[in-house]
């Protein structure tokens, strides 16, 4: 087991205000976020719009400073670091973003591209960029007639397999795939998974897979974290989980998944309201107002991480 990424109690939050006049308030969009990236390995992050999936995609890639809480990368911790060491951490952290065509500029071909990061990252020679850049294309089962076309001229599954060539000409370590085939065509999102898994297998990559979309996890992943309101609710192997969820939410997501066969029986389980707003979330157990099993306590004292079941689990009922 090799670790190439720990992240240690990850928290962001926002001064945000939402009243004309008003005093900015603290949004906490991620809430003492803590786990790891193997090398070769899927960690799939799933929740429902809002509970903090893009914002933890935005820490890790480095988009954004973690309010609080640390990243680990080869064993550095990135807060410190000098700017020359955390420059070339950046570089081993790529992301594929959920939609291809708006990720790529639509003026710029695909060949300039793909060349653009080694352009701006290394000192390679104009020829050895257009070599790489090719090389990369024929992994990713794009044919070498496409180097000199623009983005308009592909499907959105070609274009696709585009953004994850450019997401791998630096070689990195870790790839955060943001809903990365949800604008896809179901075939088509087959073909791109498929070459997910290879492209993992031959790099060893580290992937974090964020996705609503729970069949493809099943697919993926080999290890899963559950988010509600930015918490992390439930940790652990992709086979406990879907085999035995632990969590009220995590079983709540798992019995709205569509399954193809019409005689297997389904727990079914309907949650109460809706997400609660960030600017004033429940005290205790931020799930307690949706939860079925919840009692006096859930309302009052917010559960910690605790091992149970083979798996992390953030709930008193369980």
């Amino acid at each position: 087991m090799t670790v190439v990424l720990e992240a240690r109690h990850l928290t962001r939050t926002y001064a945000v205000s939402n009243r004309l006049f008003a005093a900015p308030v603290t949004v906490k969009a991620l809430v003492d976020v803590s786990f790891t990236l193997e090398a070769g390995k899927t960690l799939a992050v799933i929740g429902e719009s809002g509970s903090g999936k893009s914002t933890l995609a935005r820490l890790v890639t480095l988009i954004e400073e973690p309010t609080a809480g640390a990243l680990i990368i080869d064993g550095k911790d990135l807060g410190a670091v000098g700017s020359d060491t955390r420059a070339g951490l950046r570089r081993q952290i790529q992301i594929v973003f959920q939609n291809p065509y708006g990720s790529l500029n639509p003026r710029q071909r695909v060949g300039d591209a793909l060349e653009e990061p080694l352009l701006v990252n290394t000192r390679l020679s104009a020829a050895d960029r257009t070599h790489a850049a090719r090389a990369m294309m024929a992994k990713v089962g794009l044919r070498p007639e496409f180097y000199n076309r623009y983005p308009h001229m592909f499907s959105g599954g070609q274009r696709q397999r585009i953004a994850i060539a450019r997401a791998l000409m630096l070689q990195p370590k870790i790839l955060v795939l943001d809903e990365p085939v949800s604008a896809l065509d179901v075939s088509i999102r087959a073909q791109v998974l498929n070459l997910l898994a290879e492209l993992q297998e031959e790099f060893q990559l580290a992937y974090l897979f964020i996705s609503h979309d729970l069949s493809v996890v099943r697919h993926i992943a080999d290890q899963v974290m559950v988010i509600y309101l930015g918490h992390a609710v439930e940790i652990g192997d992709r086979h406990a989980i879907y085999a035995s969820p632990q969590h009220p939410y995590t079983r709540a997501l798992l019995a709205a998944t569509p399954v193809a066969d019409p005689d297997a029986k389904k727990e079914r389980i309907v949650l109460a309201g809706e997400l609660p707003s960030p600017f004033n979330p429940p005290t205790g157990c931020p799930f307690h107002p949706r939860c079925p099993v919840a009692v006096e306590r859930c309302r009052s004292e917010a559960p910690g991480l605790e091992t149970k079941h083979g798996r992390a689990v953030s709930c008193w009922q369980v």
